[in-house]
Order: structure tokens, then sequence, then C-alpha cells
């Protein structure tokens, strides 16, 4: 069951704020419909967003923009990010290696949020994917990476919570099955995403064991099935199981 925000106005506020980010502007009746607010309403919403300085209005179309002021907090956050320094180097070196993409996660809930991202431009074909948005755990590979060594009732827990429906239709949706995908994660050491959440695409993934015994990073190596067949998984092995290997000492190192 969904929980309402307690506090209105700020779900007004950020919902105004999300929509100006995603659509880059919006005019005042636009946010109105969007929101399901009066104007008068959405009026003070967009003006007291003015006011923080998060938004500006265009002198010239007269609609709304996001700031930069927005951006500028999400870098001092990532600047914070220590993990992410550390790891680039390792993840740029796997993927010249693979000469593909390269994603790094960190659990968040039931989903993971993309952190870091190492484009390979081979044949010119991008990944879909963008540092700050968010896969569910339970139909990708950085997920079940990191779910194969949770204990049973946080598995449960983790599915429990999900919504569970198929992206694809080789979408694991059926529990016992997903139990017995976590148990191959565990006997090979990575984990597979066989096109479960973006068709097309299939992913190599591991998560990385803190000096805690908690999991709640992840990487992954992704590629277009043209690409990605049984055999090159099999060559993909031997990088990954290295990096993840060189990145724990790494991190783990700094707690000896």
């Amino acid at each position: 069951m969904e929980e309402k925000n307690p506090i209105q106005v700020a779900g007004r506020l950020f919902g105004a704020l999300e929509m100006l980010i995603e659509n880059r502007s919006a005019g005042l009746m636009e946010i109105s419909e969007r929101l399901g607010l009066n104007k008068s309403t959405a009026h003070r919403v967009l003006n007291s967003l003015i006011y923080m300085g998060y938004a500006r209005q265009n002198e010239t179309s007269g609609r709304y923009e996001p700031s930069l002021k927005i951006v500028d907090l999400a870098g001092k956050i990532m600047s914070n990010m220590d993990i992410i320094h550390m790891v680039r180097p390792f993840l740029r070196r796997l993927m010249e290696q693979a000469d593909e993409t390269v994603h790094f996660v960190e659990r968040e809930g039931v989903e993971a949020v993309y952190i870091d991202k190492v484009e390979a431009m081979r044949n010119g074909i991008q990944m879909v994917s963008r540092i700050g948005s968010r896969i569910p755990l339970y139909c990708s590979g950085v997920g079940k990476a990191m779910l194969a060594y949770m204990d049973e009732q946080e598995v449960k827990d983790v599915w429990k919570n999900s919504n569970i429906h198929a992206l694809t239709p080789y979408t694991i949706t059926d529990f016992n099955v997903f139990r017995q995908e976590l148990e191959k994660t565990r006997e090979r050491g990575y984990a597979l995403d066989n096109e479960e959440n973006e068709r097309g695409v299939r992913c190599i993934a591991v998560s990385l064991q803190e000096y805690t015994g908690r999991r709640r990073y992840a990487f992954s190596i992704s590629a277009p099935v043209s690409r990605m067949d049984d055999e090159r998984i099999k060559c993909l092995t031997g990088y990954i199981l290295e990096t993840k290997e060189q990145i724990e000492k790494i991190i783990n190192g700094l707690h000896v």
C-alpha cells in the first residue's frame, strides 16, 4: 500500500522540480494539470522554487526551467562518495579489457542505483542507462549478484517488497526459480542478466564484499546479445572476477 506524503507541500515542491528536470521546462498550466493543482497553488509552488534558487522563469518564453543548483548539490554528493574515486581506475581498465560498457551500482532498498558508468563506444552503440537511474534488484545482474549473498529472510523481504512483473519474456517472476538462480550465482561467483531487465541486453555482474560482510555495491559488464553469447561470457568471467578481487583488496585494506 502506497503511503501518503506526511508533508503535502514537500510533495508539491519536489513534484514540480522533478517535472521541470524531466521536461527541461514547463508552463504554469502544464504543471498545474500534471500535479493536480489549481493555477494559484501551482504558481506559489513555482515561486517558492525560484525563491530557493532551484528554478527560474525564462524571460522570453515565460516557461519555468530548473536551475543548476540541483546539479551543484548532486556534484557535492558524488564528490563525497570516495568509493567511486577508488574503483574508477579499475572499472576503466575493465572496460578497456572487455571493450564493453561497465556499470557500478549501490543498493538502495529493493533497487540498485547507478553511481558510475564507464561507457564503451564500440560500434557506436551506447547503453541507455544513466548515473542516478534505478534498476530493480530482482531482475538485474547486479541485483542478483548482491542478493545471492544475503540471508534467506532478506531475500524474501526484497522479493515481497518489489513490484514483481515481467519486464521482458525472460524476466524471472517465480520465487522458487529465482532462488535457484541465486544458488547458481553463488556457485559460479558471478550473476547473469539474460535479457531479464532489457530486451536485447545481457550482463555479467559481481558484488563487492566489504570488511563488514555486507554487499551494497556491485558492478557489471553490459552488451547487446549479439556480442554477449555464452562463449563471450566465459572470456569476460576472468576479467570481472580479477577486477572484483583487486577492488575488494583496496576497499577492505582501508579497514585493516
